[in-house]
């Protein structure tokens, strides 16, 4: 019974101490502080986009130009790796399913963004709409592996076209926050 009052009284005296702490008398809170100078860091609008496209020399400066001079100072780049990568690009003319040649399609890419519809469908791809937003269950990989080296019908490179990864490996939540809890 002296254990349990011992105890009893270190942790009375350990919440008073705690709780008795007079350093924040007097402030209020007042929000998040925005003061001072913020960098950009990172970005990535389209996942794997910038890991596939941006050469490694280039990726910091990638990571902080503004999106609105991403397109033109990369999309040759794009480009250059688009071509040397896809044999859906090989020859003058060639498309993908979205109708866009190689030079169209990396000016797309270029500026890392994503793209959301206001009025329409919110799908990286759902078998109509393309890039008009993304879904928690778009297989956004996919899609892109399909954009890259699928050509105009999406059948050329058919062992390229797919990461094989068709679901998620939990059920994602029906309510807020969506995304399922990590694996423990």
């Amino acid at each position: 019974m002296k254990n349990i009052k011992i105890v009893a009284l270190a942790i009375a005296v350990s919440l008073m101490a705690f709780n008795c702490n007079n350093d924040d008398d007097n402030k209020l809170p007042t929000g998040p502080d925005f003061s001072g100078t913020y960098t950009q860091a990172d970005q990535m609008g389209r996942p794997a986009v910038n890991t596939v496209f941006v050469s490694s020399g280039s990726k910091d400066m990638f990571n902080t130009t503004i999106p609105s001079a991403q397109n033109a100072a990369f999309q040759s780049m794009f480009q250059t790796n688009l071509t040397a990568l896809s044999p859906a690009y090989a020859n003058p003319g060639d498309e993908n399913a979205l109708g866009l040649d190689a030079a169209a399609f990396t000016g797309v890419l270029a500026t890392d963004v994503l793209n959301v519809s206001l009025d329409g469908t919110t799908t990286f791809f759902d078998g109509t709409n393309v890039l008009t937003g993304r879904n928690l269950s778009d297989d956004v990989i996919t899609v892109e592996l399909l954009l890259i080296f699928g050509g105009e019908d999406f059948t050329e490179n058919p062992t390229l076209s797919d990461d094989h990864v068709d679901a998620n490996d939990k059920p994602f939540l029906t309510s807020f926050p969506y995304l399922a809890a990590p694996w423990m």
